[in-house]
């Protein structure tokens, strides 16, 4: 039976999305307009925060750019932002944009080599415990000099590949089969489901590990998160100054943030400590073994070629020889014309995992947008600044991560360090306590944001790609998995802008 034409439109809203999610949102677009003339602008836009926050935590069940981007064009509509406001966020976080849009993609061309090497790591370490140390310790060290996102998205190719080989002999096929949809389980061979599971645990625990890592080590330096350059801009700090400055808070985080890491694997607690299982370990060697015996001179270069530009991509981010964005695209260049790659739809491949996250990212910067235009944040830091100097650090690390966890870490960074600038430029603060405060923000936005997936792009990055609902990783999942990370990396964190400034 045909449907009718509004059963038709029904139908196509939302797509495969459950009908109560399809009905949640058309609720909060019929609400919003009824809340804000009845309760202001200022009650509206904190409820279009926790809406889209939902959306978020619905990542699954669907993609947060359709919702989120309708909540977005209602709030325009309704006046709470512009779309010159947007664009003006939108520009003021072009950067990161160029980040996704050629970082990531320069990324895939790396991905045999990444594969290569962290499968040798894989399967020589047997330590369930050494080998989330290990990732949650790369992860520290590569985002110190690398940004977070450009990590994830290593983290997420090499798990994503793990995956998919296996996957493929799970669903019937041989490892030299070439054609697979590693995300169709409709084919999975009975006996290997349980195996399919208890990889899918192994490769959360292990991508969560290092996810927080990149927190752990981004707080460090000058060029570890976006908002850090920011923040060392408007405090006239050098790299070696900022990390110096640092130093006595995120230090200790560092060390807690490791030893968390070995306890977690060891108490097996909330999802961490799954074993890799010795059939899945067979599959991984099989194939390695495979690609080791088929690799021709040809791929051997390809794989010397990779190496060579993953280490100048290393030292050009180290030193900041350019914006992010354009490091990344000399860097697609660079694997393309020396490993062969010159028709346009296999270089179209490798944008496929971030620009639809690009695209999410502007939907978000509209919420910023409207966060900024209606000063939801105002009273905060208000409040704050108002209270006595010895109790403003602790509290500035407090508030910056509560609103860092909510908002995007760039955007609380930006509001918090311009709101203390301009006090300190009017001799309201002195430039000791300038200094602590800055530092205190920094700290403040890193570390507790790790709290939800959207006080950290990397984190957002994590759940909305393709890898996420491989493992069945949800925003729950992730909120519970990192939630003793954030409780330790909070408290060390407090008690190191309390204590140690």
């Amino acid at each position: 039976m045909n449907p009718t034409l509004s059963q038709a439109f029904k139908k196509n809203f939302l797509g495969n999305s459950p009908s109560w999610y399809q009905s949640a949102i058309i609720a909060f677009l019929v609400l919003n307009p009824i809340i804000m003339y009845v309760f202001g602008t200022f009650v509206v836009g904190w409820v279009l925060i926790a809406e889209f926050i939902f959306t978020l935590a619905m990542a699954l069940k669907c993609y947060p750019l359709q919702p989120g981007g309708l909540l977005a064009i209602e709030a325009v509509i309704m006046g709470l932002t512009s779309p010159q406001a947007v664009y003006e966020e939108t520009v003021a976080n072009f950067p990161v944009i160029m980040l996704l849009m050629f970082m990531v993609a320069g990324i895939y061309f790396m991905r045999d080599m990444l594969l290569f090497v962290f499968t040798k790591i894989l399967l020589g370490v047997r330590s369930k415990t050494l080998l989330s140390f290990l990732f949650c310790f790369a992860g520290a060290v590569l985002s110190a000099f690398l940004d977070a996102l450009t990590v994830t998205a290593v983290l997420i190719t090499i798990s994503v590949g793990f995956y998919s080989v296996y996957h493929k002999v799970a669903s019937g096929k041989k490892i030299i089969d070439e054609d697979h949809d590693h995300a169709d389980d409709g084919n999975i061979i009975a006996n290997h489901s349980q195996n399919l599971e208890d990889f899918r645990a192994f490769l959360r625990s292990l991508i969560m590990h290092g996810a927080v890592g990149t927190a752990l080590g981004g707080v460090c330096t000058l060029v570890g998160e976006p908002q850090n350059l920011l923040i060392a801009e408007r405090a006239g700090w050098d790299f070696i100054e900022f990390f110096l400055r640092m130093a006595p808070v995120t230090m200790p985080v560092l060390v807690c943030g490791l030893l968390t890491c070995v306890i977690l694997e060891k108490t097996k607690i909330l999802g961490y400590g799954a074993m890799l299982p010795e059939e899945v370990r067979a599959v991984l060697k099989e194939s390695s073994d495979h690609e080791d015996s088929k690799r021709t001179q040809s791929d051997k270069a390809a794989l010397i070629t990779q190496s060579i530009v993953a280490v100048l991509l290393v030292l050009a981010l180290a030193f900041h020889m350019a914006e992010v964005g354009l490091i990344g695209l000399t860097v697609i260049v660079l694997l393309t014309a020396f490993n062969g790659i010159t028709e346009e739809h296999r270089i179209g491949h490798a944008f496929e995992e971030a620009l639809p996250f690009t695209a999410l990212l502007v939907v978000f910067f509209a919420i910023v947008a409207v966060i900024h235009e209606q000063h939801l944040f105002s009273p905060v830091i208000h409040a704050v600044l108002a209270m006595d100097q010895d109790m403003q650090p602790g509290v500035f690390f407090l508030a910056n991560g509560l609103l860092s966890a909510i908002s995007d870490n760039v955007f609380v960074a930006t509001v918090y360090i311009n709101e203390v600038r301009t006090a300190f430029d009017a001799g309201d603060i002195g430039r000791d306590q300038f200094d602590k405060l800055v530092i205190a923000i920094n700290t403040g936005t890193n570390l507790p944001s790790v709290a939800t997936p959207n006080g950290q792009a990397a984190f957002l990055f994590l759940l909305t790609s393709a890898l996420a609902p491989l493992i069945r990783l949800s925003y729950m999942r992730m909120v519970i998995m990192a939630l003793p990370y954030t409780v330790v990396l909070t408290i060390v964190g407090f008690l190191g802008v309390v204590y140690n400034l």
